[in-house]
């Protein structure tokens, strides 16, 4: 893997895990102050809107249109014309967005109606479920105009500020849950109000670092302008290939509102713990390498084109493993230090474990599409991956529906992770059937050496933890002891690659 490669990742990985560390800060509060109940029901449901569009546009598939569109202009060192499409894409996406705002706080029952049916039951949850969201719906437009200043950065090599950005949501729902619910009668409606507003922050602290890029939008309307409304036509095409992973995770919430109370929660919080590794490594990966895809596909150098997909595959079976394995031997102990305390019982843990398990058991396929989907994208092939996502979609719904009887909110979750790895599987046949990807030789060895390691994790995690008491320790003990296991799992993988002769560089 090229270093420029992996120091323009580590820039990415490392500030998404101080957003991620205090996700699982702002998590932990929730549990504790509020637990798994309907009430965080009903938040996770109305979140979970806003929070899906957070995903699509702000973890690197809004710039999956954008960057080499920007690129092109770039090409031909034409940076008139690059700024004068920054400038009327950034005022026709703003008009469309304040539409779309204003359309969703509307028909803000509907969406409830679609995403969580199950609610209907209780009209008191419904009305609750639908205030929610109508204070949140603000952070659709804040979100999307933060990941267009993300892609112009990206575009130029800058990756620090828009991997930075996500924390100020974390920050401001944390203040929310610990200063500003005592104060409301309805607590739950703190963290609400904590979305837009820090929405309007993520925006703001974008605009020095395009205004020292000389690229700050100047917003006029391109409706009439045929590079930006063709741009703005593949978004959605490019947005639904790269994500439709989210897409099948809301169709878990929309399952899971029929099942027991408690259910949309423990998927959340499991999958919260997923995309952890997938947002420090799959997205940060995804998001650095679709520069230097898109100039090699413009320079119509295959060999490096390939050369780039390679190193970004081989980064994923790398990393994937041992997170997976992780996430699965260490499900329960991970819940039970960062979530079980006081109104999140024991139960809890158990049920949102299952969950965790088989989202984990998807994540080398979640990190995968992230790549092959960015291979297509610079390409400007959106077609093949949205059809591959539809087939994912459908096969989806159908091990949901199979499998949520025997296995509960847990077969929602293997269900997705299941389509991931078909979705996965058809974008890897189809690069490699077209030429575009060509595999370098040592696959073999390489892929033998990284599953030898994982196997030895495996075992030394599995009877380091099990006999354990977890559920009887405080915070302290449990967070020591999971830091021991963390820290012996990664040591022996890592350890043992080294033995076999595997380099990282």
């Amino acid at each position: 893997m090229s270093r420029k490669i992996i120091k323009s990742a580590a820039v990415v990985s490392g500030l998404t895990l101080v957003s991620r560390v205090l996700g699982f800060v702002r998590d932990m509060l929730i549990a504790r102050i509020f637990g798994a109940d309907t009430a965080t029901d009903t938040f996770f449901i109305a979140f979970k809107i806003p929070n899906f569009f957070r995903r699509l546009f702000a973890e690197g598939a809004f710039a999956q249109t954008f960057v080499p569109a920007l690129i092109d202009y770039e090409r031909q060192d034409d940076k008139v014309g690059q700024q004068d499409f920054i400038d009327k894409a950034g005022g026709t996406l703003a008009l469309l967005l304040i539409a779309a705002t204003l359309i969703g706080m509307a028909t803000a029952p509907i969406f409830i109606v679609v995403f969580a049916p199950g609610f209907l039951r209780e009209a008191e949850l419904f009305d609750l479920s639908v205030q929610m969201l109508r204070i949140m719906l603000p952070y659709l437009f804040f979100i999307v105009s933060v990941a267009f200043a993300g892609s112009i950065l990206n575009a130029r090599g800058r990756f620090g500020i828009p991997a930075l950005t996500p924390v100020l949501l974390n920050i401001a729902l944390i203040i929310a849950a610990v200063r500003i619910a005592p104060l409301l009668a309805e607590p739950i409606l703190a963290l609400a109000w904590a979305v837009p507003v820090a929405g309007a922050a993520q925006l703001l602290l974008q605009w020095p670092a395009l205004h020292r890029a000389g690229a700050l939008p100047r917003l006029r309307w391109g409706f009439n302008d045929v590079h930006v409304m063709g741009t703005l036509k593949r978004m959605g095409p490019a947005v639904f290939a790269v994500s439709v992973t989210q897409i099948n995770l809301l169709l878990d919430t929309f399952m899971a509102s029929f099942l027991e109370t408690g259910s949309v929660s423990w998927l959340y919080y499991s999958d919260r713990m997923v995309e952890f590794p997938l947002g420090i490594l799959g997205v940060a990966l995804a998001t650095v390498i679709l520069p230097k895809l898109a100039r090699n596909q413009g320079a119509q150098d295959v060999v490096i084109f390939s050369a780039t997909l390679d190193r970004g595959l081989r980064g994923v079976l790398l990393l994937s493993i041992p997170a997976s394995i992780g996430l699965i031997v260490l499900a329960e102990p991970v819940l039970f230090t960062l979530f079980q305390y006081d109104e999140f019982v024991p139960a809890d843990v158990i049920r949102a474990g299952r969950s965790l398990m088989a989202y984990a058991l998807g994540l080398m396929a979640f990190m995968s599409v992230k790549i092959l989907a960015t291979g297509f994208s610079a390409g400007k092939n959106l077609a093949t991956p949205v059809r591959y996502g539809i087939y994912a979609l459908v096969a989806n719904l159908v091990l949901n529906v199979l499998l949520i009887v025997p296995l509960a909110h847990a077969g929602l979750a293997l269900a997705t992770s299941l389509a991931a790895f078909g979705n996965a599987g058809l974008l890897l046949a189809r690069l490699l059937k077209d030429g575009v990807y060509r595999p370098r030789a040592g696959w073999a060895g390489f892929a033998l050496k990284a599953v030898l390691a994982g196997a030895a994790m495996l075992l030394i995690l599995h009877y380091s933890v099990v006999p354990w008491p977890w559920h009887a320790w405080d915070f302290s003990a449990r967070a020591l002891h999971l830091a021991l296991s963390v820290t012996l799992g990664a040591g022996v993988y890592w350890a043992v690659l080294g033995i076999l002769g595997l380099r990282f560089w």
